[in-house]
This record gives C-alpha cells, structure tokens and sequence, in this order.
C-alpha cells in the first residue's frame, strides 16, 4: 500500500517496515555464560570461533583474564596480563586480528594513566600501552578502533563523551598523549532501564562492525548505529545521525559487539551466569525513508527472559524528552549520573 508522504513524496511502508518489524521478532538470546569467573562482563567481541569476554576490574586474580568462548558460551581457553590490569573495560577486534583490551575505568578519576593491552594474532600475551589526558582523568567504558588501526576512546561523561586519540604511535614502556579529537552526545530516548535517566546519558560500550562501515555506541539502555566514510571514526561520531536500537531491561548492560558477519548485535550484561542476545540489524534507511514518518514497531519479549529490540531509523525520534524539560532537569540529571558512575562494587 502506498502513502503520500511530505509534499507528494511516496514510501512503500511495507518495504520500510518488514526489516525493522523483522529485526524486532527475531531478538533474542544466544546463550548462557556459565563460567562462574565470567560475572562482571565488560567487553566483548565476537569470532568465527566464538567470543571473546573480559570482566571490568576484578577483584579476584583469576576473573582478570581474557576469555575465550565457543559459539555455545562454554570456555575454550584463557589469556593472563604479564602484570596486574586496574580496570578493564571494553574489546575490541582490529581488521587485522588484532585484539585491544581497553584498560580505561575510572570511576574515581584518579589514574594518572590509562591503557590498553595488544594482542596480536598468534601472541601468547598482550602488549602494554600507557596513555595519558590532556587535561585531567576522566572514566570511559568504550574504545574504537579506526581503519587505520588509530584507538578512540569514548568517556562515561554524562550527557557529551569526550573523543580522545593518541597523539603519536604508542610506545611501549612508555606514556603516548592523548588529544581531545571532540565529543558525541547520544540521542535522548525513554527507553526502560535500572537506572533510569542517569542510565540513558551515559556510554558504557562501543563496537566496530567486521567491515569498518558502521561503528555503535551503546547506553545502559540503547546502542546507537553511525555510518563510517573513508574511515574516519571520530568525524562519524561527531557529525553523523545514529540509528537506535532500544534495549530495554537488561540488567547492567556495559558490553557490545557486531556479529562476526556484521548483521546484528550483540549485548550481554554484568552479573552470574549472564545471557548473551542476538539484536539484528535492518539495512540503512534509504534516503527517501529517512524522510518519511514512519515509526517502527517493537516487538514484545516473554515477561523477565528476554529484552526487546526496537529500530528506529536516523531521524525518527518521538522519544526525545522536550528541550526545555531537559533544561530544567540538567542538575539533578548529572548529579543521579554522577552517584550511577560509583554505585558498582569499583
């Protein structure tokens, strides 16, 4: 059935709406970690063998691993540092087969440095980085790596997220400056969480798909999807219009991959036993859906299992909050995200 849309213009809502109804339905978990060491889950990857998980600073020397899963979430191997990481918090997966641990959690902001650890295809132990801001310490729970091979680190500031890469090629034994390259505020969106508001403001993951195109950010209760031109991350982030998907409830979720063939997310959340799910993504809105006003579905999950998947194309956003409320709200919004970034055990 065709309507008329804005000035004459045409959409088929059927062809705009089957992919994202799709998306919705078919949202669900993949499996269940039941390693018990597994319990703060802060970053993820995915392989064609598997996944990779590590847990944000754990107090127990054996949960401070790299863990490698298979495709049913049961452990196949481990990684040990060469020295004791303080807090990390994202993975990522280079086109190269690099792996990039993201040892950047602060939520005291008191580190003098951050880092991240290098795994490089067939090593037996990842390589230390140290990193240093340039204007004072800041939490982040999200890295980036661009086509180049360039880290992006994206901070845990409420509200616009500071984008910071090295100044220079990483030194190893050494500290590389970092430099502010701008900063990314998400959407604001109702979508349900444990935290609320607070939950909302706050980035706590980041992925890069398999082929470099798209990259997403991701809150304690949505991720958000940015196109990649030529390669260039932080220009996406900064000037680019994400695509949501909303996933509400799940329980503390830090932690966000591509698929290892690009067509979907993956989140996972921290606590024992948590459950891997599957959040397929529908193609880019063509030019002429990004004009139209048509509003995805969202599909409903079974009471307590599963969280829902909800797409909503660039420039549909009936839930952002009014700006005036937003306003008025501003303080005690960054005051509850403020008491939200020290509320975990670290």
């Amino acid at each position: 059935m065709r309507q008329p849309v804005g000035g004459g213009r045409v959409v088929e809502w059927g062809m705009l709406l089957a992919p994202m109804l799709a998306a919705a339905v078919a949202a669900g978990p993949v499996c269940q970690v039941d390693d018990k060491r597994l319990d703060e889950v802060s970053g993820l990857v995915a392989t064609d063998a598997g996944y990779v998980m590590v847990n944000d600073g754990a107090d127990e020397a054996s949960h401070r691993k790299i863990f490698y899963l298979r495709p049913d979430c049961s452990l196949r191997r481990t990684v040990s540092y060469p020295s004791r990481p303080r807090d990390t918090e994202d993975l990522q997966l280079g086109r190269d087969g690099t792996l990039w641990v993201a040892d950047i959690g602060d939520n005291g902001q008191n580190r003098d440095t951050v880092a991240l650890w290098r795994l490089a295809p067939g090593a037996s132990k990842p390589k230390l980085f140290r990193l240093s801001y340039p204007d004072g310490a800041h939490d982040a729970e999200a890295l980036l790596i661009g086509a180049d091979g360039t880290p992006v680190v994206v901070t845990k500031t409420p509200g616009s997220a500071g984008i910071y890469v090295p100044e220079g090629a990483l030194r190893s034994g050494g500290t590389t400056p970092l430099r502010a390259a701008g900063s990314v505020s998400v959407p604001m969106t109702t979508t349900s969480n444990p935290f609320s508001l607070p939950g909302r403001l706050v980035i706590t993951g980041a992925a890069s798909s398999p082929d470099g195109s798209r990259v997403v950010l991701r809150t304690y209760a949505d991720a958000f999807e940015y196109d990649v031109s030529g390669g260039d991350v932080v220009k996406a982030l900064t000037t680019g219009t994400p695509r949501q998907v909303a996933l509400p409830d799940e329980p503390q979720g830090e932690s966000v991959a591509y698929t290892a063939d690009g067509t979907a997310l993956l989140t996972i959340s921290e606590g024992s036993k948590p459950t891997l799910f599957r959040h397929p993504l529908p193609a880019a809105p063509s030019p002429a859906a990004a004009g139209s006003s048509a509003s995805p579905a969202a599909a409903s999950s079974p009471a307590g299992k599963q969280p829902r998947t909800v797409v909503k194309a660039a420039d549909d956003r009936p839930n952002r909050l009014p700006i005036l409320l937003v306003v008025l709200a501003g303080t005690a919004v960054i005051l509850a995200a403020a008491v939200l970034l020290r509320r975990r055990r670290r």
